[in-house]
């Protein structure tokens, strides 16, 4: 019934930019906590950054200083902001969301299919 739809991803050279959007497809519901994980074969799933309906964030060590994570509740959405790309980020980037329906207080985990980020040297 609700769907978390990414894009944004795509190729990038070492030191540029992309920026990454999801979608909250019905808007009834509300994201709790948003954000970004990625992950490549081999690896497990790992945090990039998440941020609250208060606008706290919280970002992985790798994301800091490069990357911004923000929201515009108006549009359902959230957005990651990549600069300064590197190899190393090479990964589907998955959206998560721990959304609340509209007049309930149990929220509910949901994931993006994905969308992959590759990063030339």
């Amino acid at each position: 019934q609700v769907r978390l739809v990414e894009s944004g991803g795509g190729l990038a050279q070492s030191g540029s930019s992309l920026r990454l959007s999801c979608t909250i497809s019905r808007s009834i519901f509300i994201g709790k906590i948003l954000g970004w994980y990625r992950q490549t074969p081999g690896k497990q799933r790992e945090l990039v950054a998440t941020i609250s309906v208060g606008e706290n964030t919280v970002y992985a060590d790798s994301a800091k200083g490069r990357f911004t994570i923000s929201r515009e509740n108006a549009k359902n959405a959230v957005y990651l902001q990549m600069n300064n790309l590197k190899p190393e980020d090479t990964a589907v980037y998955f959206c998560y969301g721990e959304l609340v329906r509209a007049g309930e207080i149990r929220s509910k985990t949901y994931w993006g299919q994905g969308t992959q980020v590759t990063v030339l040297p």
